[in-house]
């Protein structure tokens, strides 16, 4: 029988990659939403997968519902993807942070004990767990320091991965998924936001884009290869946690000036500071080592910055 795959988020950037990868392999998958009638559907579609996924309304931070939803479906993997995703909305609205991610992730655990140990479960880390690196590279031993309520959400979410895996012997593994990106993130994401003000500047439609901090930097990576490597943590014979990333770092002024550049624009013709867009507290740069996924995993990224902005924009309309 082919497997059968749980993921909670499936409606974002990485549910909807995720769900792709897993249909071509044959999975039987099943996406959760808060509100069945108002799901948002529009990356599915995006992808053409839409129609091949079963549905089910779920509150994450319901212990009871996330039991039933898991009793009622007995999935092979469950893929946690859910929770507030923005580092800056984090700062607005902490304790939902804190709630749609460590409450949530807590209640899937504790569901897997009870019911059906065999279960596996990827959880959704985040290299903004390591903080800012001072252009020290950081790997999965490297301490945490964290400098957002996001970022200390996925650190109590994967300190939970290993207190059930070891209490418990549960299948959960983190992935510390650094910076990645395709054309299915929204606007609200900077990169998202970059590539759709420097079209509309081409198209004549806007005149200037408006970004805080353009000097931090980050490894960027395409999200469509990284949820390749989500997959490959289930598939090992023991669990683990990795960085998944390029290995490379570049500058927020860099993503802007490639992009501009590959619209035949000059980007400093168009981009002004604005100090209302600074976060409290901002990750200068992070530099990450993903070697020990290229080793166990055999996975490693193909596409780095310049490749993912030729990817969002040719597959922007």
């Amino acid at each position: 029988m082919n497997k059968k795959a749980l993921i909670i988020g499936i409606s974002g950037q990485d549910g909807a990659w995720l769900s792709k990868l897993l249909l071509e392999k044959k999975y039987s998958v099943i996406g959760t939403t808060r509100d069945i009638k108002d799901i948002d559907k529009s990356k599915l579609k995006n992808l053409g997968i839409h129609r091949e996924i079963n549905f089910f309304e779920l509150i994450p931070q319901s212990s009871d519902d996330v039991k039933k939803i898991i009793a009622l479906n007995n999935p092979d993997e469950i893929y946690f993807l859910s929770g507030q995703s923005s580092v800056a909305q984090s700062f607005v609205k902490p304790k939902e942070s804190i709630n749609s991610i460590v409450l949530a992730y807590l209640n899937i655990l504790e569901s897997i004990k009870d019911l059906n140990r065999d279960i596996k479960i990827y959880s959704a880390g985040s290299g903004e767990c390591f903080g800012d690196s001072d252009k020290q590279i950081v790997n999965e031993t490297s301490p945490f320091l964290p400098r957002s309520p996001y970022a200390v959400s996925k650190i109590a979410a994967h300190q939970l991965t290993e207190v059930y895996r070891k209490s418990y012997g549960i299948y959960a593994c983190t992935g510390f998924l650094f910076n990645h990106e395709s054309h299915l993130r929204p606007k609200h994401f900077v990169t998202q936001k970059i590539i759709s003000s420097a079209i509309e500047i081409k198209q004549g439609s806007r005149n200037e884009l408006k970004l805080g901090n353009i000097g931090i930097s980050r490894d960027w990576g395409l999200a469509s290869e990284y949820v390749v490597a989500m997959w490959l943590m289930l598939q090992k014979n023991q669990p683990d946690d990795f960085i998944i990333a390029t290995g490379k770092t570049y500058s927020l002024e860099n993503f802007i000036e490639e992009t501009f550049n590959y619209l035949g624009l000059n980007w400093k013709d168009y981009v002004s500071y604005d100090t209302t867009l600074l976060r409290p507290y901002d990750i200068k740069s992070n530099y990450a080592d993903p070697s020990k996924a290229k080793d166990v995993l055999n996975w490693e990224a193909k596409s780095e910055m310049g490749e993912v902005i030729k990817q969002m924009i040719d597959n922007y309309y």
